[in-house]
C-alpha cells in the first residue's frame, strides 16, 4: 500500500517495470545464449540413424511426387527465369514431396539445419520416424557413429528434375537427401519414385551401390542437363573435341568442384556461383586442366 497522500502512476510503474526486465535481460542475455549455445552443441547425432531417416524421407516425399503425377495434378507454375531464360517450375509434386521430407527429418532432429530446394511454411509436427532401420543398411554401416547436431547440415531437393516430370520423362525424375559434416558431404540417398528403387552410400562406411570395375575417358562423355546447359555443350566440345559423347540427364554426381577446382562448402548459403564439374573414375585435376578460362557469372 502506499504511503499516505503518495499516489502511484499506473505509467510510472509499467515503465519501471520495463525498465527492470531491461536490466534483467543486458546482466543475464549472454549468459543465457552461452548455455543454450553449449546445450545445441552438447545435442549429438547418429549417422546411421540420420542415414535411415534420409531414406525414409525420400521415399516418402517419392510416394507424393508419384501420387500428384499419376493424378494428374500437377498445377505447375513458374518460380522465376533460370539463368538461361527458362522458367524455373514448381508443382505439386515438388511442394508435397517437400512437406514430407523437410517435416520428417526436422522433426527427428530439430538441432540439425535442414535446407530445402522449395520454400513452404506448412508445419507438420504428426510426421515422425518409423524408426525401421532398412537391412542393408543395418548388415553395412555400424551404429554409435555420432556427431554433434551442430556440425550437421542436410540438403534436400524433393522433386530433382521438375520439368522433366511436367513432361511426363518420369524416368529423369529423383528425390534426394544430401547430408554434410562441418561443411562435406558424407551422406547421399537418391531415390526413384517411379521404379521405387533407392541407391545411398555412406562415405568410408558401405553403400549399396558397387562402381564399375574401370572408367575410361575415351572416347570422352560428357553429362549435361537437359533443361538447364546452357552453352555447356559447345563448351565441353570446345575442350574434348567434337567426338564427344554429349549424354542429357536429370542431374549428375561423382567427385563435384568448382571449375577452379575448389571444393564445395556444404554447410553455407545454399547458392554455388563458381560453376560445376562432376567426374568418375578419372583424373580430376587433368579433367580440371583441359577446361578453357570461363567465368560462371557470365555463362
Amino acid at each position: 500500500m502506499a504511503p499516505m497522500g503518495v499516489r502511484l502512476s499506473p505509467l510510472g510503474v509499467a515503465v519501471f517495470c520495463l525498465l527492470g526486465v531491461g536490466v534483467i535481460y543486458h546482466l543475464y542475455a549472454g549468459v543465457i545464449s552461452s548455455r543454450w549455445a553449449a546445450f545445441r552443441q552438447g545435442s549429438r547425432v547418429d549417422l546411421r540413424d540420420l542415414l535411415a531417416v534420409s531414406v525414409e524421407a525420400a521415399v516418402l516425399g517419392g510416394t507424393e511426387v508419384k501420387k500428384v503425377r499419376d493424378e494428374n495434378g500437377l498445377k505447375e507454375k513458374s518460380k522465376g527465369k533460370t539463368r538461361e531464360g527458362v522458367d524455373e517450375l514448381l508443382t505439386m509434386g515438388d511442394l508435397q514431396s517437400h512437406r514430407k521430407m523437410f517435416n520428417l527429418i526436422s522433426n527427428t532432429f530439430p538441432d540439425v539445419t535442414v535446407n530445402s530446394e522449395e520454400h513452404d511454411n506448412t508445419v507438420d509436427k504428426a510426421a515422425s520416424w518409423s524408426r525401421d532401420i532398412p537391412a542393408d543398411i543395418l548388415d553395412k554401416i555400424d551404429g554409435g557413429k555420432d556427431v554433434p547436431a551442430a556440425s550437421v547440415t542436410v540438403w534436400i531437393d524433393p522433386l530433382d528434375a521438375t520439368q522433366e516430370y511436367t513432361e511426363n520423362l518420369v524416368k529423369y525424375v529423383t528425390t534426394m537427401v544430401c547430408v554434410a559434416i562441418d561443411g562435406k558431404p558424407v551422406i547421399g540417398v537418391i531415390h526413384q519414385p517411379f521404379t521405387d528403387f533407392t541407391a545411398w552410400a555412406f562415405v568410408g562406411q558401405g553403400s549399396n551401390m558397387s562402381p564399375r570395375a574401370s572408367y575410361s575417358d575415351s572416347p570422352p562423355k560428357a553429362i549435361v542437363s537437359r533443361s538447364h546447359s546452357g552453352k555447356v555443350k559447345g563448351f565441353v566440345q570446345d575442350a574434348f573435341g567434337n567426338g564427344t559423347t554429349i549424354i542429357e540427364a536429370g542431374g549428375a554426381g561423382g567427385h563435384m568442384t568448382t571449375l577452379k577446382g575448389e571444393a564445395i562448402d556444404y554447410s553455407g548459403a545454399p547458392l554455388n556461383k563458381g560453376g560445376l564439374v562432376a567426374s568418375v573414375g578419372v583424373d580430376h585435376a587433368a579433367l580440371l586442366q583441359r577446361l578453357p578460362l570461363l567465368d560462371p557469372e557470365k555463362h
